[in-house]
């Protein structure tokens, strides 16, 4: 196992004069609305900074700008305004990430699929994902995937992304940032809110409905209480086989003891099952893209968690302790069709358990002339897994089902130790802040195959203990307009299926062959807040080693290997604007967008130089919106760059061109456009609003690929039509 902690710069590809160029430019363009208020040199004001705890904590723009890393943060005005009405559409307005067309295993609403500069986005690996700081997935060490995402978007107030300078304080894969979705909260009044989204995908005549409610206030004792809930009853887009059942309730509860310390009781339970249509051959898709015969395909599961906070804040200190437990249960029904015509169905029933206790202090003090910001945190994680793998007998299509017969089950479990600490240094105009991450992970997994029944044990068991450095500055030239720069070693730890595997009907354990994955990144840029403005530029670099990646066998075993070195780099700029900041005239005129360039290759084997699967090297996306008088509009584009689904190293062929059964070969780019518009008519119904849309509105159909066991070609969302109500009170 390699320990090492040595933050190594990187071998840059860029030219340092057009990287800096780029840089300089980028400054030069966000400073332009601060010179045209005011030519002379703005001092800033003389800085008390306060103990500012969890980065998470009630974030917004202006947060969001003070932090010295990439880092984006989508409101809940914005995801209306936007018609965002999964967290997929939502995540596509994050510079940086790529969120994909469900497919595959990932084939439905129930699942997400994110990566972030290029990395993988099958089930959202590679990134920490939380909802109000505590982890979505079945277990953050050993099973990180988002095969189920336990969270609704109606349930969402703000969705915030950090991409850089956040792998000390969250973890453990923080390869690909931290993604935080934080729930509404509860209000100081009482009030509520009932909503209702109507979907309808022309051509296949499929109608999706999402109910939401929120309700909630708080007592004059200090008591706050808040129910929400968010569902999704209907259809996709495909003919057939593609239903979806989603319920997800949270309680929340608060407590002001006075004005310094309270305490926080949430209670959330999460059921969906989703219809997985399977991916289309060649000749399939060409006769009927919408087509599907999956019947028996489906993934369903169930998360119950709860979660406990304290809190202590005054001017020097800030002290908190978050603890939770999570119970959650998945299962899965995939039909295969065999060479020689014959059926053959696959189950995977799961069991996940994950108790953490996390207490964090940060506290205020002097050093000579500057400001100082300690923080110090500890966490303890235990997970349990039971999983279970189960074959039918191969069967002809439309007899009965034959039995289940076991082909491997496994019992695995990790405990994990996670200490950190950083400080945050004010001096001057500069902001310093270094840090380290120590994880300490014992995990074992007690895998068993079965040859006709009869088992056969191995008891791979490893163990991590991991420094992961970071250090960020930051240059504050005003109040507006910052610049920014960050080094860290991020870190994903060996996860349970990939410490043994089955060969053929034997247990096999893999702990030799494969390792963690670390990854040494780098940011540069600048961010603009203010005079209607609100702008980011940020440069990137992350350098793998080693990078492991999931591939099948003949069979359909599920095999990690080593992908090898690679690396990833590119340039992320977001904007806003709000136009009535020239002129009363353009009072309601606002434009946002933002554009990414990735480019993530194998550094090594039979691919060097080749682009990595699954992701484009041009992203972007750009908005209008105005609101006059009780009338909302908003328009958007986006567009993505073709992407590449090259088939395995082994095979020595890096597949451009599309195989029959449609896994493999380039994924042309596409372009897609969408309108909405809203109207408040509180005027004539105290609190109603209705709104209506259209999503690809000039029904382009595009298409990605899966490789998985349900893989082909998966085509994209048509036209279609949304209606909106919502009923506040």
């Amino acid at each position: 196992m390699d320990r090492s902690s040595a933050l190594l710069l990187p071998n840059f590809k860029f030219k340092v004069s057009t990287l800096s160029y780029a840089i300089g430019l980028a400054c030069t363009y966000l400073a332009l609305p601060a010179h045209a208020e005011d030519t002379t040199t703005s001092a800033l004001p003389t800085i008390t900074i306060k103990a500012q705890g969890n980065w998470l904590e009630e974030a917004n723009a202006e947060t969001v700008h003070k932090h010295a890393g990439a880092r984006t943060i989508i409101d809940r005005k914005r995801l209306d305004e936007t018609a965002a009405t999964s967290l997929r559409e939502a995540l596509k307005q994050v510079p940086g990430i790529q969120a994909q067309d469900s497919s595959g295993t990932g084939g439905s609403d129930v699942s997400l699929n994110i990566g972030v500069r290029g990395l993988a986005s099958r089930l959202s690996p590679r990134s920490t994902v939380l909802i109000d700081g505590v982890p979505l997935s079945f277990a953050p060490y050993g099973q990180p995937q988002l095969s189920l995402t336990p969270v609704s978007i109606g349930n969402i107030e703000s969705v915030d992304v950090v991409r850089g300078a956040g792998s000390v304080r969250f973890g453990p894969q923080n390869v690909g940032g931290i993604i935080n979705f934080a729930t509404r909260s509860i209000p100081q009044d009482f009030s509520g809110t009932v909503s209702l989204t109507s979907e309808y995908a022309s051509g296949t005549d499929q109608v999706k409905l999402s109910p939401n409610l929120f309700v909630g206030g708080t007592l004059d004792n200090g008591l706050g209480l808040a129910l929400l809930y968010s569902g999704t009853k209907g259809n996709g887009y495909r003919e057939a086989n593609n239903k979806i059942d989603i319920d997800d309730v949270m309680l929340k509860s608060a407590y002001q003891f006075n004005d310094k310390d309270s305490v926080a009781l949430n209670l959330h339970h999460y059921e969906g099952r989703g219809e997985m249509p399977e991916g289309l051959t060649q000749a399939q898709y060409a006769e009927n893209p919408y087509q599907s015969s999956g019947e028996k395909n489906y993934f369903a599961g169930r998360r119950t968690d709860v979660s406990l906070r304290y809190n202590h804040k005054d001017e020097k200190n800030n002290f908190e302790v978050l603890s939770y437990y999570i119970d959650s249960f998945r299962t899965s029904n995939l039909e295969t069709t065999l060479a020689n015509g014959q059926k053959r169905l696959d189950s995977a029933p799961r069991d996940y358990k994950v108790y953490a206790i996390e207490p964090r202090y940060s506290r205020i003090y002097e050093l000579g002339n500057t400001q100082n910001e300690v923080t110090v945190g500890y966490r303890y994680l235990k997970e349990e897994s039971s999983e279970f793998a189960g074959r039918t007998a191969s069967y002809a299509a439309g007899s009965s089902v034959p039995d289940f017969a076991p082909r491997s089950s496994s019992e695995g479990g990790t405990k994990a130790h996670a200490v950190y600490i950083d400080n945050r240094m004010e001096l001057g105009r500069w902001t310093i802040t270094p840090g380290v991450r120590f994880e300490s992970i014992e995990t074992h997994n007690n895998f068993t195959g079965y040859n006709k029944g009869q088992p056969n044990t191995v008891y791979p068991k490893i163990d991590s203990d991991e420094f992961l450095p970071s250090l960020s500055v930051m240059y504050s030239a005003n109040e507006n307009w910052n610049i920014f720069a960050n080094a860290g070693v991020s870190f994903g730890p060996q996860q349970y299926s990939q410490l043994a595997r089955l060969e053929g009907t034997t247990a096999t354990a893999t702990t030799e062959g494969l390792h963690p994955e670390k990854s040494n990144n780098y940011e540069i840029g600048t961010k603009y807040l203010g005079n209607g403005l609100n702008a980011e530029f940020t440069v990137f670099y992350l350098d793998f080693d080693k990078e492991l990646s999931l591939v099948r066998d003949a069979a359909n075993n599920g095999i990690w290997t080593d992908l090898g070195a690679t690396s990833h780099k590119g340039v992320e700029t977001g904007i806003s604007y709000d136009f009535g900041q020239l002129s009363d005239a353009l009072e309601g005129l606002k434009v946002y967008g933002n554009y990414t360039f990735t480019k993530a290759v194998a550094e090594a084997g039979q691919f060097k130089d080749k682009d990595l699967p699954f992701y484009s090297r041009h992203v972007g996306n750009v908005g209008l919106g105005y609101t006059v008088d009780k009338w909302s509009l908003n328009a958007d584009m986006f567009a993505q760059s073709k992407q590449h689904s090259p088939d395995l190293p082994d095979s020595n062929v890096y597949q451009t061109e599309e195989t029959a059964d449609g896994k493999y070969g380039d994924i042309p780019g596409y372009t897609t456009f969408a309108l909405r518009t809203s109207y408040d008519l509180s005027s004539q119904v105290k609190g109603l609003k209705i709104a209506g849309g259209i999503k690809n509105v000039f029904d382009k159909q595009y298409f990605t690929r899966s490789t998985d066991s349900t893989g082909g070609k998966y085509v994209g969302l048509p036209r279609t039509f949304y209606l909106q109500t919502s009923f506040d009170f």
